[in-house]
């Protein structure tokens, strides 16, 4: 029987945003993060920019070292925003704000590109966070997502970290390719592109304990997807 509680994110963010950095800290965020990059406008001038379950603000980051004109983070984690607010400091043309990734705290239309890496698994059902991503995103506008490939669940992968000297987990849910492919079909977005990236062997330190596994099967799951329809997801107004 699995020891390790797995907790709400919401209770799981509160004890982990203490040590939680603002840059890819382990392997297979390396390896996602690396898929999202290399997806993302290397010049993002001009254009507003949703980072949707922002943490502690790594993708904020890369969107402003690209010149974004503006960028805006939403994260469920009042501990994560504050992280977030340390970290970008007095970062101009920055707006950080608390909400659910299925009720995002936004008006339609209001990103020429949105981002949410890792972190639309930590909801159990899909489609109402995919349709929040839509509908906050401008028609023709682009939405990078990312979520742990499904396989690790199937291994028994945790979200886990430490807190206290003690080992917890977050909530996880996997969302399967077929999931992704009739969300997207109901909420009129385009998969453009989907890359499913392997760790890179010289990411994981010396003596660390992990999966063997992980370096022979994909650990995230990116998409590039592009709203192409222009009625309101969901019924939305």
């Amino acid at each position: 029987m699995n020891s390790v509680p797995i907790l709400a994110p919401a209770e799981a963010y509160a004890l982990w945003a203490a040590d939680y950095p603002a840059y890819a800290h382990n392997p297979v965020m390396q390896a996602e993060e690396r898929a999202m990059l290399a997806l993302l406008p290397t010049n993002l001038q001009g254009l507003s920019i949703l980072d949707a379950g922002c943490g502690s603000g790594r993708y904020i980051h890369h969107a402003l070292a690209r010149d974004a004109a503006r960028v805006l983070g939403v994260d469920l984690s009042d501990a994560m925003l504050a992280r977030a607010t340390e970290a970008l400091g007095d970062a101009a043309h920055v707006g950080l704000m608390q909400g659910s990734l299925d009720a995002l705290p936004l008006t339609n239309d209001v990103a020429d590109l949105t981002l949410c890496g890792l972190t639309i698994g930590h909801l159990e059902h899909l489609e109402p966070a995919l349709g929040e991503l839509c509908r906050v995103t401008k028609l023709g506008g682009t939405i990078l997502c990312s979520d742990v490939h499904p396989t690790g669940h199937a291994l028994g992968w945790l979200r886990d970290f430490k807190a206290g000297g003690r080992r917890y987990a977050a909530r996880h849910t996997p969302h399967l390719y077929s999931h992704w492919h009739a969300a997207c079909a109901r909420l009129g977005l385009a998969i453009e592109r989907v890359v499913e990236p392997m760790l890179d062997p010289a990411d994981i330190p010396d003596g660390a304990r992990f999966d063997a596994s992980a370096l022979h099967v994909p650990v995230a799951l990116v998409f590039r997807l592009r709203r192409i329809d222009g009625a309101s997801p969901a019924g939305l107004p």
